[in-house]
């Protein structure tokens, strides 16, 4: 029994001793060259986003409510009569109702409510008349994108012309070590999103909602970049 017991304890260890054993290490690698490219392409947003709002207030939180669901229902009603889907979008935005109090107190002495509408696509110009329509609001913000299909396009021209420059950029300095070649071991790609515009509102902007003039607009242009990093294996 005892012969049995140590022969077995014997075995657990020499297993044990196998599993902790460190694995073989693998040699350097050797003529390697770490690199990177990267390439920017310029382009038009086609996108806005133009925000209106409206803003009531008074001692009636109710009141204040209501009147501002009836600024917001009139801005909806009006600008839905000009909505096409992907060139003239129409949604509604923030919705807020805040106490407003005393100087000296906590007292709540009035309330304070403001609504929004989204006037959102790629007919800028429409857009910018539908917005002058809206009696009952003002543009408090106007953004600029890019739509998913300009996206992917141009990103993918950048993609393209950024491996290009890292093949030839490898193959250039790999010549200049004297070697006749590469081959790829590891490569990134990576994209930078364009930030979105979203440029100050002018006083003249603000005038012009409540008129029958169109707010002047100026999309302006993107930059996306694209950035390919690795390593290439230098071959003779």
């Amino acid at each position: 029994m005892n012969r049995l017991f140590y022969r077995g304890l014997m075995a657990v260890c020499v297993a044990a001793v196998s599993i902790a054993a460190p694995a073989q290490l693998l040699p350097a690698p050797q003529d390697v060259l770490t690199l990177s490219a990267s390439s920017s392409v310029e382009v038009q947003y086609d996108v806005i986003a133009m925000t209106m709002s409206a803003t009531r207030e008074g001692s009636d939180a109710s009141v204040v409510q209501s009147q501002l669901r009836q600024a917001v229902d009139a801005a909806l009603s009006e600008a839905r009569k000009a909505q096409r889907p992907g060139q003239i979008d129409v949604r509604t935005g923030a919705f807020s109702l805040t106490p407003r109090y005393g100087n000296r107190d906590a007292q709540i002495t009035g309330w304070i409510g403001t609504g929004e509408v989204v006037l959102e696509g790629r007919d800028m110009a429409a857009i910018a008349q539908v917005a002058a329509r809206l009696a009952t609001m003002t543009v408090s913000r106007v953004g600029y994108a890019l739509s998913r299909e300009t996206r992917e396009r141009v990103e993918a021209d950048a993609v393209s012309q950024a491996i290009a420059r890292f093949r030839a950029r490898a193959g250039d300095y790999a010549k200049q070590f004297g070697f006749n070649g590469y081959t790829v071991r590891e490569v990134n790609v990576g994209t930078a999103d364009p930030m979105l515009v979203q440029p100050m509102v002018r006083q003249r902007m603000v005038a012009n909602a409540a008129s029958d003039e169109s707010i002047p607009v100026e999309a302006g242009k993107a930059t996306l970049n694209v950035t390919v990093n690795g390593s290439v294996q230098m071959t003779r």
